[in-house]
């Protein structure tokens, strides 16, 4: 590739992380971050996912990475067990709490938008080296690929969701029941935070978070009314979120030897009963349909609509930018 191209490619991936940056999430400065630790092994260079049960964190690499998960203890920083599974990864993500000393972990990327299917394995953690052989849980859209770095659990009903990673977000339900022998349709429930890179539900059920980049966004449960959004603590690349049984919350980053932040969002009271979910749209080509007890909502709602103007502005931009670029970079006569 010759010097020029090189420059526009690297000015191409470069736009939307500087698009980012140009639309905040919330007026005011950005929530700080109590840092909590420090991942010591070199070995843990993009954390994506993130876990706090039991005392232990567990995280996982991004892309390119094999099948394996790394349990840390927060107090030291140190990774202090392994596990692995056979097969190979493709794009593993995301990490959702599974109980009883397990998490989901969600092989869910899709960069290029080319896969038929993405898939979710139950796997334990824990202080130790283990080696086991989970069943795996083929996951198929029905409105074609996404790519997809969240993956959340319901803690009242063990119930998975998987977030679309657009410019408009999108929440898809998996069936109550996972069939190992598949491919288990994922279904439509409603529009949420752009560009999600990771997310959890609260410990009580109430409440969900979702985080980009640069922001994070509060819902109730099974509402998904949007309480809260929030500017996030700069970090490299921040990907990781989880919140621990006793509601804190944790942020993690790509990067060796990253930090991990603590910061405090405002949940609110508990909106409706834990014990309810929303309920998919009976066709999943047909818009999203309100959730039990939810009013009753455009596509769009009015405070998505108030949150995407600076996103607009910024590929407007964007746009404008790289249109300068290459124009200065034609040849001249």
């Amino acid at each position: 590739m010759t010097r020029r191209g090189r420059f526009l490619a690297g000015l191409l991936l470069a736009v939307p992380f500087a698009i980012g940056f140009l639309a905040p999430g919330a007026a005011g400065e950005p929530l700080s971050g109590e840092p909590v630790f420090r991942f010591t092994d070199p070995e843990i260079t993009e954390s994506s996912g993130l876990v706090a049960r039991d005392g232990l964190v567990v995280t996982v690499n991004d892309s390119g990475d094999g099948n394996r998960i790394f349990t840390v203890d927060p107090a030291t920083g140190d990774t202090v067990g392994t596990t692995r599974w056979p097969g190979e990864a493709r794009d593993i993500e995301a990490l959702a709490p599974a109980g009883d000393g397990e998490v989901w972990v969600g092989d869910i990327g899709d960069n290029l938008g080319s896969r038929e299917h993405v898939e979710v394995t139950r796997v334990p953690f824990g202080r130790g080296a283990r080696e086991v052989d989970p069943p795996t849980y083929q996951l198929v859209y029905p409105d074609g690929p996404h790519d997809a770095e969240t993956l959340l659990a319901d803690p009242s009903t063990g119930r998975l969701y998987v977030v679309a990673k657009a410019f408009i977000g999108r929440l898809y339900a998996a069936p109550e029941r996972l069939d190992p022998d598949g491919p288990n349709e994922l279904t439509v429930v409603d529009e949420v935070l752009g560009i999600a890179t990771d997310g959890s539900f609260h410990p009580d059920g109430s409440h969900l978070v979702l985080r980009n980049y640069g922001q994070a966004a509060v819902y109730t449960w099974p509402g998904l009314e949007r309480v809260a959004q929030v500017d996030l603590p700069r970090q490299q690349q921040g990907e990781g979120l989880a919140i621990d049984e006793a509601g804190g919350v944790l942020l993690s980053s790509e990067g060796t030897r990253a930090e991990v932040l603590r910061v405090e969002l405002p949940f609110g009271e508990p909106a409706a009963p834990p014990s309810a979910s929303p309920t998919p749209p009976p066709s999943a080509s047909a818009p999203p349909s309100a959730s039990p007890g939810a009013d009753e909502r455009s596509p769009v709602r009015a405070d998505d609509e108030r949150s995407l103007w600076p996103w607009a502005l910024g590929g407007v931009a964007g746009i404008v930018i790289v249109g300068v670029l290459l124009r200065s970079l034609r040849p001249r006569d």
